[in-house]
């Protein structure tokens, strides 16, 4: 297959191949040429399987090293310790080729060719993915296993699916903005609702399964950080999440790394705030107890 489309892409169009990738799903071939148009692309495909259709045979032969037909033949050249004669495979009329892989004995073995399209590839060079055989039979059954479950999903047909989808990401998008409106509102209020109690606690600890850093961040920013050491976490309870630690600078630049240490995480923090991830939800309580502590041996000392 890929000796097939080699040849035709340079006839066709001066294309030549500079290396290829035999890969466990698809294959790809490097070709000489910044860019192909998909006009180029369909082309191809259409002539490749023209003559898959009209069964031209493959031969194999052997020639001497330095038999002078050597010189015909497409190769990148023999190495510097070859021994013995040179494999060449014929695709009649169209393409002569060192090669000592294994090879069909028609071209109508191959099947069928399908050109899924290129990929930028290196340095001036476009990368051709290809299928051949049944590899585009086995490709074909799983498009078509994708198609049957999103028609079931989304309950309409193969054609209306990408217009379905294209639907579904507007709501989405407009149900994550509402719902970033919703929070940052919660937030004020917890804050609002924390500073109008009449004697405030030095501790501030609150935990959310939904929110972000964000939504712990306005909260801090309301409350203020001068007097009240901060403790808020989000995520699942007993797994991973967010934290923050926001407080008086000297406070959270002792507390912050044994905050993250018992939290299972890491973080970073300046300026009297200390946020990163925490793989040990479940280590909040320690978390607190630790900050009380340090609350009630900086009031003692007062």
């Amino acid at each position: 297959g890929q000796h097939l489309i080699t040849a035709i892409a340079e006839q066709m169009f001066g294309f030549k191949t500079t290396s290829w990738e035999l890969g466990h799903q698809r294959s790809v071939i490097e070709l000489d040429t910044p860019s192909m148009t998909a006009e180029q692309v369909e082309a191809l495909e259409r002539s490749v399987n023209e003559k898959i259709r009209e069964r031209v045979p493959v031969t194999v032969r052997e020639l001497a090293a330095d038999d002078p037909e050597i010189e015909t033949v497409r190769s990148r050249g023999l190495p510097d310790d070859h021994a013995g004669p040179v494999r060449v495979v014929d695709i009649e009329g169209i393409d002569s080729n060192m090669c000592c892989g294994t090879h069909v004995s028609n071209l109508s073995d191959l099947q069928v060719i399908k050109l899924l399209g290129t990929e930028k590839g290196k340095k001036n060079k476009t990368n051709l993915v290809f299928l051949s055989g049944n590899r585009v039979l086995k490709s074909i059954e799983q498009s078509h296993s994708t198609e049957k479950a999103l028609t079931s999903l989304l309950k309409n047909g193969p054609g209306e699916h990408v217009e379905a989808v294209k639907r579904l990401q507007s709501s989405v998008k407009l149900l994550q903005k509402n719902n970033l409106n919703l929070l940052r509102d919660i937030a004020i209020l917890i804050a609002r609702d924390f500073k109008s109690k009449p004697v405030q606690s030095q501790l501030f600890a609150l935990h959310r399964k939904e929110g972000d850093s964000e939504f712990m961040n306005i909260i801090a920013n309301e409350i203020g950080t001068e007097d009240t050491l901060l403790f808020l976490t989000v995520g699942d309870e007993k797994k991973a999440g967010l934290f923050l630690l926001a407080g008086p600078v000297e406070a959270v630049e002792n507390l912050g790394p044994r905050v993250a240490e018992l939290l299972g995480g890491k973080g970073a923090g300046k300026q009297g705030r200390f946020q990163g991830k925490a793989t040990k939800m479940s280590q909040r309580g320690e978390v607190q107890t630790l900050l009380q502590e340090f609350i009630s041996h900086r009031s003692s000392e007062a």
